[in-house]
């Protein structure tokens, strides 16, 4: 009876959301982790060479199994996303309209067709093999801009869905070893063709995928060729944000409807690491960069890009990868051959 009669005890008080500053620490392990993988990778390619997001995507899928971890997943999503976002934006650092305009035109217009063509090469080849829209894009403008850094910013803009790390981390595999192996291969096809240095430059920056395959390549025949090679190459990287922007109209429906499910948001048509893009090759085509901070911002391009890829790698597993089959491997080494054919071709060819 008495404890008929007892009073109701008084409602708990409602619990505000924590602070921001405690959500952001939350990201601090998965963050920290990601960063323990992309040093131990860097260390790895210092010490004995070979490329370093190579590694730190291998070094990530090792350690797959804390990506569903609750205390790492928060921070392994922020580097997957934000982290790469920002580094595909500092990329711009290294690109000036100077470098673009001393190219000559008639050499632009071989880079532009031979990067339109391969993009094109990919999306109908991809559709061919069995591959939706947006993974033929995907690969096709991996190998026609550059490589792996061309990957995650197109991957970017895409639409998700459960696949989607995965393909793109088939592509950043494939792209990465067929990259390597070019650097080795077209020195000597240049030789053997007794190309000039200038030619030489064209074929070697305007058909290898990654930077620093072009400039280890180039440098191996001689100054000349490795000077021409790397402006060659940075025309490519700077249409980066002309390809992904009409990527992302392109496909602006299809993300929309996926983000909006997920989230309830509409994406922007030009992500915010685009205009940070364009804003630096504005900014550094004026002469306002030192050449101390471009270098500093080019490091930290790099660095971000080795931390989202390490992020990426926890995020699928070595079963998921072999999943995606050999027919992505055919089409982007299928794309690859064309690349140097088309470049090849319109160097025979050119007045």
């Amino acid at each position: 009876m008495g404890q008929a009669n007892a009073p109701a005890s008084a409602p708990l008080p409602r619990m505000e959301p924590a602070p921001r500053a405690l959500q952001h620490l939350g990201l601090l392990p998965g963050i920290a982790l990601s960063g323990v993988i992309a040093l131990a990778a860097t260390f790895v390619s210092t010490l004995h060479g070979g490329p370093q997001l190579l590694y730190a995507l291998f070094f990530g899928v090792a350690f797959h199994f804390l990506s569903q971890d609750a205390k790492t997943k928060p921070g392994i999503e922020f580097c997957a996303r934000a982290v790469l976002r920002l580094g595909v934006g500092l990329l711009g650092a290294r690109i000036t309209a100077t470098q673009i305009a001393g190219l000559g035109w008639s050499t632009a217009l071989i880079v532009i067709a031979a990067v339109l063509t391969t993009i094109f090469c990919g999306y109908f080849l991809g559709r061919r093999l069995g591959m939706t829209r947006p993974q033929g894009v995907l690969s096709g403008g991996a190998v026609a801009i550059c490589g792996a850094s061309a990957a995650l910013a197109i991957s970017a803009v895409l639409p998700r869905d459960k696949n989607s790390d995965r393909f793109t981390l088939m592509v950043v595999v494939t792209v990465t070893v067929l990259s390597t192996v070019a650097m080795v291969l077209y020195p000597l096809i240049a030789r053997a063709l007794g190309l000039p240095p200038e030619m030489a430059g064209l074929f070697i920056g305007g058909s290898i995928h990654d930077v620093a395959q072009v400039v280890g390549a180039g440098y191996t025949i001689d100054q000349t060729t490795g000077d021409y090679a790397t402006i060659v190459k940075l025309f490519r990287v700077s249409m980066l944000a002309v390809v992904v922007v009409v990527v992302s109209a392109l496909f602006k429906k299809q993300r929309e409807a996926a983000q909006e499910q997920h989230s309830g948001k509409k994406p922007p048509l030009v992500p915010w690491f685009l205009w940070v893009f364009v804003a630096l090759v504005c900014v550094n085509s004026l002469g306002w960069v030192p050449a101390m901070l471009q270098l500093q911002l080019t490091d930290m391009s790099k660095n971000c890009l080795v931390l989202a890829i390490a992020a990426l790698g926890m995020k699928t597993s070595f079963k998921q990868l072999a999943q995606a089959g050999w027919r992505p491997f055919l089409l982007l080494l299928v794309e690859t051959a064309w690349m140097a054919a088309f470049v090849l071709l319109a160097i025979a060819f050119k007045p």
